[in-house]
C-alpha cells in the first residue's frame, strides 16, 4: 500500500496548491499552498494548515486572527496536482482583508472592483505587521 501523500504531483519546490472553499455554499475563500508536512498535519488535525512561503514555515489558518478552517474534506483534483479543502471558515473572514474571500474583486469597465464588504477591520484582526493569516 503507497502513502496517500506519494499520489501528489508536488511542484519543484515540494507545495501543491490547496484551494478551501466553503463546505456549503461552495464559495472559494481563498488559494495558498501545502507541502507534505501540511497537508498531513491538516488531515489529522481537522484543520486547514498551510505552506507560508513569505515566512518559510507552516502556517496554521487562523493562528493569530482565531479564523480557523474547520475541515469538512479533502478532495484530489484528476491530475493528482490541486488539493480543494471544504471547510467551515469560523468568525466567517478567510481573508487577511477582513472580507469572508479573497476573491473579492471583480473585472468591470477595465478595473478591479471591490464588490464584497469588509465584516472586520483587519487592524482588529492582527497584532503583527505580518498580516497574511
Amino acid at each position: 500500500m503507497s502513502n496517500w501523500l506519494d499520489e501528489i504531483k508536488w511542484d519543484s519546490a515540494g507545495l501543491v496548491p490547496a484551494i478551501a472553499q466553503d463546505y456549503k455554499s461552495g464559495r472559494v475563500l481563498m488559494m495558498a499552498w501545502m507541502n507534505r508536512e501540511a497537508l498531513q498535519l491538516t488531515a489529522r488535525e481537522g484543520r486547514a494548515i498551510y505552506w507560508s512561503r513569505s515566512r518559510n514555515k507552516l502556517w496554521r489558518k487562523g493562528e493569530e486572527s482565531g479564523h480557523v478552517q474547520k475541515l469538512h474534506e479533502m478532495r484530489l483534483d484528476c491530475d493528482a496536482d490541486v488539493i480543494i479543502l471544504l471547510v467551515e471558515q469560523l468568525g466567517g473572514i478567510a481573508c487577511h482583508t477582513g472580507r469572508e474571500s479573497c476573491f473579492y474583486r471583480v473585472f468591470s469597465d477595465n478595473a478591479w472592483q471591490a464588490v464584497d464588504p469588509v465584516l472586520k477591520d483587519p487592524q482588529a484582526i492582527y497584532t503583527r505587521a505580518d498580516k497574511h493569516d
